[in-house]
């Protein structure tokens, strides 16, 4: 479910993150589902396990997963609501910068095209 390209400009372990983020906003990592083992999945992706440790760690800290010692790392309850609360936080930066482009006078298509550019790399690029 996991992969990670080791030719990206992005850290193996911001990937990882990105990736957890994106897989539980999409309801395929859903709440109280068990995440893969540090040991398991630095194996299956040929990564140091530090440095999924440091991904995990993140992911904690952010209140997006939790630890139960000798159960493994488990998606928290409200990971999906703080994602959307998050989200809803870019989307409005989103408005904003569109809002200044606009009184600059770049047209929509231009914005438009940018946009849809700029999203399409990074669902190529950052989450391959």
């Amino acid at each position: 479910m996991l992969t990670i390209d080791k030719y990206s400009r992005v850290p193996i372990y911001e990937q990882i993150i990105q990736q957890v983020e994106m897989h539980i906003a999409l309801g395929d990592m859903p709440p109280e589902s068990l995440l893969p083992s540090v040991r398991s999945l630095s194996v299956e992706l040929s990564v140091n396990p530090n440095t999924l440790q440091k991904a995990y760690t993140e992911l904690e800290r952010r209140g997006l997963c939790y630890t139960v010692p000798g159960n493994g790392r488990f998606i928290s309850p409200n990971a999906p609501g703080k994602l959307r609360s998050s989200r809803q936080s870019l989307l409005l930066d989103v408005a904003e910068k569109t809002t200044k482009l606009a009184q600059a006078g770049i047209p929509l298509a231009d914005i438009i095209t940018t946009v849809t550019s700029a999203y399409n790399e990074a669902k190529l690029g950052g989450a391959q």
